[in-house]
């Protein structure tokens, strides 16, 4: 087998895993910043700047639990080194077009679900069924969750957990704050550099761990790792990609983050932030790669339905909800297509 060849797929996947990185950046940079710019705490170039600050630290030491899960529940080492990469190539192709493609219509979709959905979609198509680690036999055998039964339930549960959270919260803010004036909206919106770095940071823990976990994969399928083992060269640039693409925005879904689901005002924006960047912290820590988009989005549903149930724009929020549940699938075809089309055309 030609090295040569082999290690130029391998970089050419890599240098495609952080260009995902970078629109996973700039698409999810709205879930952050949208809030924030809403209430007026900070101006946009504000936000940006202190979001992108602890979006880099965020992946630099929060460890790699979300990494080794995503990096592992696809099995394809069996196969000959050179259709493995491609795999992995052809899966983070149908995770950009799906965040390109929500980008541009202005919806807050998962980068997650979109990664998860371009690898099975690759995989299946190349390999078979059996080459995802689905996760559900050795959780009956040993009660563990792991693989695709992990990813999944961990996407599924968050935005339900964002929601109820968000709900509470903000009802226990709304109560701390009665006996205040409403001079007490100064002090929320300087609070909000706190909530908004806390969601920041565990973004970046959460996210950019995901194309650390293919990167590394890629690593030992190519030979160049002897085991599945994260480089701290890895770390590095995926943080950076990832706080590249929150520094160049996402204006687009801003708005409909920002404005587009409930009028948000200071309480509102510190109670979603705080809600969110706990729960996905949390979720890092445990090692499930969950979607900032759900759960943000869904903590602003959460907040806004505590306070003004008929305010909350219902008919957007089921617009971003139909976008959640056709993304692992809608990505999954695309990956799945492209890897047809060029095996076609190649072999």
């Amino acid at each position: 087998m030609d090295t040569h060849l082999i290690h130029t797929l391998m970089w050419t996947t890599i240098v495609v895993v952080l260009i995902f990185d970078y629109t996973n950046g700039f698409h999810d940079a709205s879930n952050i910043i949208g809030t924030i710019i809403a209430s007026r705490a900070m101006t946009p170039i504000q936000s940006v700047l202190v979001v992108a600050t602890f979006e880099m630290l965020g992946p630099m030491l929060a460890g790699t639990a979300v990494a080794n899960t995503i990096g592992k529940f696809i099995t394809i080492g069996d196969l000959p080194a050179n259709i493995s990469i491609i795999v992995l190539l052809w899966g983070i192709f149908g995770a950009i077009f799906w965040n390109l493609l929500t980008w541009w219509v202005g919806l807050p979709s998962s980068s997650s679900h979109a990664l998860v959905g371009g690898l099975m979609g690759a995989v299946i198509m190349a390999a078979g069924a059996d080459h995802v680690l689905w996760g559900f036999k050795e959780f009956a055998e040993t009660g563990k969750m792991t693989g695709v039964n992990k990813v999944i339930l961990s996407l599924i549960l968050s935005p339900i957990l964002g929601f109820v959270v968000g709900y509470l919260f903000n009802n226990l803010v709304g109560f701390l704050l009665t006996p205040f004036s409403p001079k007490a909206n100064t002090w929320l919106k300087r609070f909000q550099f706190f909530s908004a770095a806390s969601l920041a940071f565990s973004h970046g823990s959460n996210d950019a761990q995901k194309s650390m976990g293919i990167i590394t994969l890629c690593l030992v399928l190519g030979g160049a790792l002897p085991k599945f083992e994260v480089p701290f060269w890895v770390i590095v640039a995926c943080a950076g990609f990832i706080t590249l693409g929150i520094l160049s925005g996402g204006w687009r879904i801003v708005r409909t983050v920002g404005f587009g689901i409930y009028k948000v005002r200071p309480q509102h924006a510190f109670s979603a932030q705080l809600t969110a960047g706990t729960l996905i912290f949390g979720a890092a820590l445990w090692g499930a790669p969950v979607s900032t988009t759900h759960v943000a989005s869904s903590a602003i549903m959460g907040v806004g339905t505590s306070d003004r149930p008929k305010a909350v724009r219902w008919a957007k929020a089921s617009e971003i909800v139909s976008t959640w549940v056709i993304t692992i699938p809608g990505s999954g075809l695309v990956s799945a297509a492209t890897y047809w089309l060029f095996a076609k055309l190649v072999y």
